[in-house]
């Protein structure tokens, strides 16, 4: 059945099919269940959604307090901060008591949807996806800007997705990648990840241009819904997926224990 977009109540079945995609379009090197908390950990790539810990049931709230030691424990482990994702699937009590213990609040974001088959893709080129992922990998750092030690941990989590990925860049005339944008097809969804434009190559439509001709290959492929996610303070990011169609299907935000630095 195809998700459609609501901005204001989500319902639940559609939040647990986009947490479920996007956990196999941007794998964790490591995954612990304690109840339906996902503990997710990649010790080579510091991405959060990458290394957070992510309720998935309302309803799942005991033993709160030994749960985050726990959670602490393997982080600490892992040498890395403990954060939890908070979705609309966290349970409210857990809420309740990281508000009360003082975790901050940060890196809200938005997870958008769209029918493909309701947008107008008339004025998007069909482009054939990059088939090295070397060549793409490379380009992905270069256009974020991420410095050379991620490589490693980059090329990891690209060579552990499982559900078919096509790779999509744009270059100059010279050769130099300018922008860049991952396609997973997973059955009828279609996700759109890694999606960069240089900044000296912005206000030009090439990210508007490079993420139409991703979700018409997915389109292509058999993919019906298209899903993507943005932080709510990129304003050129939220107005190019409006644009194109996409509304807002619900959103989610970090918490840190007191103390930390993010």
């Amino acid at each position: 059945m195809a998700i459609t977009g609501a901005e204001r109540v989500p319902r639940l079945t559609v939040v647990r099919r986009l947490e479920a995609a996007g956990f196999r379009a941007w794998p964790a090197s490591s995954t612990f269940y304690d109840g339906t908390w996902a503990v997710r950990l990649t010790t080579s790539f510091p991405a959060k959604r990458l290394n957070s810990v992510n309720p998935l049931d309302p309803a799942d709230d005991a033993d709160i307090e030994a749960r985050i030691e726990r959670a602490g424990a393997r982080f600490a482990a892992a040498g890395r901060p403990l954060l939890f994702r908070q979705s609309p699937l966290a349970p409210p009590r857990l809420i309740r008591h990281l508000d009360t213990a003082g975790w901050s609040s940060f890196g809200e974001s938005i997870v958008f949807t769209a029918e493909l088959a309701a947008l107008d893709f008339s004025t998007a080129i069909d482009r054939i996806p990059l088939q090295d992922a070397r060549r793409y990998l490379d380009a992905s750092l270069l256009v974020h800007h991420r410095p050379p030690e991620l490589r490693d941990g980059l090329e990891e989590v690209l060579a552990s997705i499982r559900p078919p990925a096509a790779y999509f860049v744009r270059e100059t005339e010279e050769g130099g990648p300018i922008a860049v944008a991952l396609a997973i097809t997973d059955n009828d969804l279609a996700g759109i990840l890694d999606v960069a434009v240089d900044p000296a190559s912005r206000r030009q439509g090439i990210g508007i241009d490079l993420v139409a001709t991703a979700l018409r290959h997915t389109l292509h492929k058999g993919a019906r819904t298209g899903w993507l996610q943005v932080e709510a303070g990129n304003a050129a990011g939220l107005a190019l997926y409006r644009r194109l169609g996409f509304a807002e299907a619900y959103r989610y935000v970090y918490r840190a224990p007191p103390g930390l630095i993010v």
